[in-house]
């Protein structure tokens, strides 16, 4: 067949029969991924959000006080509040119920009509009709005008009318739904952590309203580790809001200020801010659109870094606070050991950014700067002590900035070098392919030497590291581009950092590897230097992490040999399966090794259990939640010993092995 036949049968195919036009909510589960990020672990979370969203905007309009989440034994969701109940009379236009109206139609409810909702919640406005699409199974039941109102669902579809099934004293909308496994192949098991920091924020967000999550898979157990009756659940509501979300985030960094500084109005555009600044030395600053954390920022955030900025220089202007300074101070020199949190509610907001994520109404930069502005002016005139302690707080950031140019100049000439300046005990690999090429970091020369005997020689490459990290928490910039571990991690990577505008920018252009996999004992102290060097990509190379390419090896902890016979474990449930499958029955002649180290491994079985691609276990390190995980780092790196010592108890793994 010649080309033009191939090309003419070609067009002759590509006809007005070829367009397809999906009808109701088939787009939603053909392309479910366009609706709700992902169809992994985060998309599935993500039906719970867009539900939860429709109860905050009752909140936000006066009407709901109560939202209740409760994750089921089937991993199904029920969600109940006590707003005004989603409407179930004939919709004009669709001639169905408004309730039908608002499930099985993309872009219907009353958050699209101003006279609803000033504002409301969620990103992508497909809400609760999105979560039908992609629920196996939804049940709608809804409580007004004295009745109850209940319409199941499949797949989107209603498997009936609207009923009354009988009659209501109080008023609300249930919604339950079972994500369909036909979508989520991944994992359709709810997290109850993950969904607690989601509602934590919204309570923090939205003072005054309770969020009640309950998980009815898990029995509370009493001081005997006897199950009770009552199930795992937790209570968020806050009354002061934000300011005690500050608190929260601050987690056990020394506070340098009393009292959070804090700001609201109910104007144009409602803003609410609160601002703390600690003896620590990172930047903390979380911003929210309509309840949104908006990760790559956006006006609103812009204005706020504007209003502090111009105010608190033109205070040390004004009190000759800066006389005795050899050099200018630098924007970001008056955010270093600050948490603030910055909310918005925007009616219309403009999102854009690679993530969607960015607010863009250029209205918001003069409101929220002056806002800003006008709230810290009065703050510094009232407290001179706290204004002096913010300002000497400045001061040494702009010191420590200039130690840390020089500093960070080192890093940046011995990176783009050639092969010849890389860390000499880098064993680098022999292809160039980032995609196709991985940094183990690794504890300790011992591991380190076992690690380069075992592995894949021409993708593989091995950077041992000595000892514990620095804990850059805990210290000054400066002092974290002239550690030497430090300096190797950033020069075997090929990055650079830092622009005028942003000394902290990551320049990820000539990365090396698009795997780094951090690579510890399965011990306390591997779990310890595990977490210095997240805590140093979080605060120092956070795009890696945010771009998928940050990643933890899991070594087993067990091996369990019978003879010739051997089978590797990674938790404690695996090696009694093993303990008794060899034994079959009798643990006669079974022996177990605990794994304290990945050094008390062979070469061979570092490779077969934890390098080999095809058989290795990674967890990649993903944020679902910036602010929990804010949280997480300064709590575990920081000062405050009581909330260390609880996380620890709650989430250690080691401390019947180690003890």
């Amino acid at each position: 067949m010649s080309e033009n036949e191939v090309k003419n049968g070609a067009e002759e195919q590509y006809s007005a029969s070829s367009i397809q036009v999906l009808e109701g909510l088939e787009a939603v589960r053909k392309r479910p991924s366009m609706y709700i990020g992902d169809i992994g672990e985060r998309g599935l979370h993500h039906l719970v959000y867009e539900v939860v969203d429709n109860s905050i905007d009752e909140a936000l309009a006066g009407f709901c006080t109560d939202i209740e989440v409760s994750i089921n034994e089937d991993n199904s969701i029920t969600v109940k509040d006590n707003g005004r109940g989603i409407p179930t009379g004939m919709h004009e236009k669709e001639h169905k119920s408004a309730l039908e109206v608002v499930l099985t139609v993309l872009h219907a409810g009353g958050k699209f009509s101003k006279d609803s909702y000033k504002v409301s919640g969620g990103l992508h406005g497909v809400g609760v009709s999105c979560v039908n699409a992609l629920s196996d199974y939804l049940r709608a039941e809804v409580h007004r005008e004295g009745k109850v109102f209940v319409q199941e669902y499949s797949k989107g579809k209603p498997l009936s009318d609207v009923r009354v099934t009988g009659e209501a004293s109080d008023t609300g909308t249930i919604i339950s739904f079972h994500p369909d496994p036909e979508i989520f192949t991944v994992t359709t098991v709810y997290k109850y952590d993950t969904l607690a920091a989601r509602l934590r924020e919204l309570a923090y967000l939205n003072k005054g309203i309770k969020l009640i999550l309950t998980d009815r898979r898990e029995k509370m157990t009493d001081e005997n580790g006897l199950p009770t009756d009552s199930f795992k659940s937790d209570v968020f509501y806050s009354r002061e809001g934000l300011k005690e979300f500050v608190n929260y985030l601050d987690g056990g960094a020394e506070k340098l200020t009393e009292q959070p500084i804090y700001l609201e109005t109910d104007k144009v555009i409602p803003i609410e801010i609160a601002m703390q600044y600690n003896t620590g030395f990172s930047e903390k600053i979380y911003s929210y659109v309509n309840n949104i954390n908006t990760i790559e920022g956006g006006t609103h955030l812009q204005g706020f870094k504007m209003g502090l900025t111009r105010t608190l220089k033109n205070y040390a202007d004004k009190n000759n606070l800066l006389a005795k300074l050899k050099f200018d101070l630098a924007a970001d020199d008056f955010r270093e050991g600050l948490t603030a949190v910055i909310s918005v509610k925007v009616a219309e907001p403009q999102f854009e950014g690679q993530t969607k994520t960015k607010l863009g109404n250029s209205e918001v930069v003069s409101a929220v700067s002056q806002a800003t502005a006008t709230a810290l002016e009065a703050y510094l005139e009232e407290n001179p002590k706290d204004a002096r302690a913010i300002v000497d707080k400045v001061i040494l950031a702009a010191t420590a900035r200039h130690a840390a140019r020089k500093a960070r100049e080192m890093v940046q000439r011995k990176t783009v070098m050639s092969g010849a300046g890389m860390p000499g005990k880098l064993a680098d690999c022999s292809l160039r392919d980032p995609e196709k090429c991985e940094l183990f970091l690794v504890e300790g020369d011992s591991a380190g030497g076992t690690a380069k005997q075992g592995r894949d020689r021409m993708t593989q490459a091995i950077l041992p590291l000595r000892g514990k990290i620095l804990n850059v928490e805990k210290a000054m910039e400066h002092r974290v581009f002239e550690s030497e571990e430090i300096r190797n991690i950033y020069t075997a990577l090929g990055v650079t950092v830092g622009t005028e505008d942003d000394h902290k920018a990551l320049n990820l252009s000539k990365l090396r590897y698009h795997k780094v996999i951090i690579m510890t004992d399965a011990d306390v102290d591997g779990s310890h230097i595990a977490t210095l060097i997240l805590t140093f990509f979080f605060r120092y190379m956070l795009d890696l992490i945010r771009n998928g390419y940050v990643y933890l090896a899991t070594p087993p902890l067990y091996l369990v040999k019978k003879g010739k016979e051997e089978i590797y474990c990674w938790t404690d449930s695996e090696r009694r399966a093993a303990t008794e499958k060899l034994g079959k029955g009798s643990e006669k002649g079974v022996t177990v090794q605990r794994y304290k180290g990945l050094g008390e491994m062979s070469d061979v079985q570092l490779w077969e259990t934890t390098m080999d691609p095809s058989r290795r276990l990674l967890r990649q390190v993903t944020i679902d939640n910036a602010a929990e995980a804010e949280r997480t780092f300064s709590m575990l790196m920081g000062d405050d010993v009581p909330p260390r010592r609880e996380f620890i108890e709650q989430n250690a793994h080691y401390a019947n092995v180690d003890a």
